[in-house]
């Protein structure tokens, strides 16, 4: 008989994590245990769709949470989780996966791995010692189509890639154009200084629109070129959040071995104005991906006359979310998807680390991949 998981969560803030507990709770081996959060640097001033609180509330009425702590510590000594999801701050995911890691449970942490290489290192080797599970839940992992350039992108259609390019934008995790978990709200928009009162907008918290989106091109370039990055220029801005101290829009410049990537994440963005997904640049060709088409299809564009159009592939039965991708692997031993895989995640990681370390120092900065 299929073992029934006792299932936690630790952090309320990152509006993913309704999401993504709805995955779990749908699980047939899936039992919830209890939640717990993490402090905030500062309260927060309104309870608004996709705050701490409304999370809360969501995951109460909605999920059928049945217990809270106060103290996420007390709640796996008590508790005594199998597996635990971490949607709390990004500076907060090394603390918590350690303590995690302590009680003998697996984690899934949100994307981005961590605020910095040295905490994702940290998380990496508790669990490592412990001999538990570290995923990182990435949405795009997701989405069949992204999976399906990767394996266009291996079998050669576009020639040798040269360049990827990725945007990722909207208006803010808390502004006027945000939508998360498929819900629909008609609440007036979150004031300046109310967001500011978000860890999203604290940079001490691991805020800000670099780790939060181009994140997403990271671990897409590191995935699709196959190769760790050598180098990084990085730069961030803060243009239209005067209430805030994190950035509102970054950029991130990458060197491969042989391939340039440019991320991009901005949280000023209405609309993409371009493709929604990452462009890749090839000798044969360029290829691009289309997140928000209703047939979600890959493009190859090869100079003149029409592109051709490959639609999605299905994701394996069993296998379509990240709920049934960790407890697959915990029944079969089958390796995770390479995306969620911990090791894979300290080469992304690695990238943003070197872009952050970029953008304070006004030079280029190494890409340490070969740390661990």
């Amino acid at each position: 008989m299929s073992k029934k998981n006792r299932e936690a969560i630790i952090g309320y803030c990152h509006m993913h994590v309704n999401h993504v507990a709805g995955l779990y709770a749908a699980h047939p081996q899936v039992q919830w245990a209890a939640g717990a959060d993490t402090g905030p640097l500062c309260p927060e001033r309104r309870v608004a769709p996709y705050t701490r609180q409304w999370n809360l509330d969501h995951l109460i009425e909605k999920l059928g949470l049945p217990k809270t702590y106060d103290d996420y510590r007390e709640m796996l000594r008590q508790e005594k989780p199998d597996i635990v999801i971490v949607s709390c701050e990004n500076a907060q995911h090394p603390d918590v996966v350690e303590a995690c890691a302590a009680s003998g449970a697996h984690v899934c942490v949100e994307k981005p791995m961590a605020a910095s290489l040295a905490d994702a290192l940290r998380m990496h080797r508790a669990c490592d010692a412990a001999g538990t599970t570290l995923i990182v839940n990435w949405p795009v992992t997701w989405l069949p189509a992204v999976r399906r350039a990767k394996t266009l992108l291996d079998e050669g259609v576009v020639g040798r890639v040269l360049e990827l390019k990725c945007r990722v934008g909207h208006t803010g995790p808390l502004g006027p154009s945000a939508a998360h978990a498929g819900v629909s709200e008609t609440a007036a928009p979150m004031t300046g200084p109310e967001r500011a009162a978000t860890w999203w907008h604290q940079a001490a918290a691991g805020g800000g629109a670099l780790l939060d989106f181009c994140c997403y091109g990271a671990m897409m370039a590191r995935w699709y070129l196959g190769q760790p990055a050598v180098a990084a220029l990085g730069m961030r801005a803060n243009l239209d959040s005067p209430w805030a101290d994190a950035e509102d829009n970054a950029a991130i410049l990458v060197r491969f071995p042989e391939a340039l990537a440019v991320l991009e994440g901005s949280w000023t963005t209405w609309h993409h104005g371009g493709p929604s997904g990452p462009v890749v640049f090839g000798t044969k060709g360029t290829l691009v991906v289309e997140f928000d088409s209703p047939e979600a299809t890959v493009r190859v564009h090869r100079g003149q006359g029409p592109a051709e159009a490959f639609p999605a592939e299905p994701l394996p039965q069993g296998r379509s979310n990240v709920a049934e991708e960790l407890i697959h692997h915990l029944e079969s031993g089958e390796p995770v998807h390479p995306t969620l895989e911990a090791r894979f995640n300290l080469e992304a990681m690695a990238v943003l680390d070197a872009g952050l370390r970029s953008s304070r120092s006004g030079k280029l900065e190494t890409v340490d991949s070969a740390v661990w």
